[in-house]
């Protein structure tokens, strides 16, 4: 496993390649698609509701609702496969994860625009661990202030991506959404929520 501290000031950002190994982030990806019941919510944008471009699904194990852009999840209990990553991120970071947000790209449509994961029910300085699956895709970076600082990293099938410290409230991220012919990816964000 590689790992990368990325030199972004404001900000506490860490990327491991192959933080899963491939046959396992393989056999990860394709028990969470066939078994997570994934869900497509409307988001409210200026005023109009659309469908998310992307599925999502949310598991926890303190029974807190999630609440972000005018949408409110309930958490389903963790499943093993969960539980079991969950286990290997705790041999990178001390933090105890309480819930996993997942997102299911269906392909290069499907996006999540620029935001920072600051809802007041994740805390002060929030800590994010994202695990990739499936379909590699850039990670946009750009800083909350100073508008020409940005980042961009390709977020590997395996790989984890550990935001912590003053990050959410610094920098805004992304997936975007690409004209390329590409495959599906599911992203774990492990958060804790209060």
């Amino acid at each position: 496993m590689k790992q990368l501290k990325l030199q972004l000031p404001d900000s506490d950002i860490t990327y491991f390649s192959n933080f899963l190994d491939y046959e396992n982030a393989s056999t990860y990806f394709k028990l969470l698609k066939s078994s997570v019941p994934w869900r497509q919510d409307e988001i409210r944008v200026y005023g109009k509701l659309y469908p998310q471009p992307r599925l999502t699904a949310l598991y926890g194990n303190n029974n807190r609702s999630y609440s972000y852009s005018g949408i409110v999840m309930n958490p389903l209990p963790f499943n093993e496969t969960l539980l079991d990553i969950r286990e290997k991120i705790s041999k990178l970071t001390p933090v105890e994860f309480s819930s996993c947000l997942l997102n299911l790209y269906r392909d290069g449509k499907d996006s999540n625009g620029w935001h920072s994961d600051d809802e007041e029910e994740l805390g002060m300085n929030p800590v994010i661990a994202s695990v990739s699956l499936g379909q590699e895709r850039y990670f946009h970076l750009r800083h909350r202030k100073l508008k020409e600082l940005k980042h961009k990293i390709l977020l590997e099938h395996g790989s984890l991506l550990l935001m912590s410290g003053q990050t959410q409230h610094n920098w805004h991220h992304q997936i975007p959404k690409t004209a390329r012919p590409i495959g599906e990816r599911i992203n774990l964000t492990f958060r804790v929520i209060q």
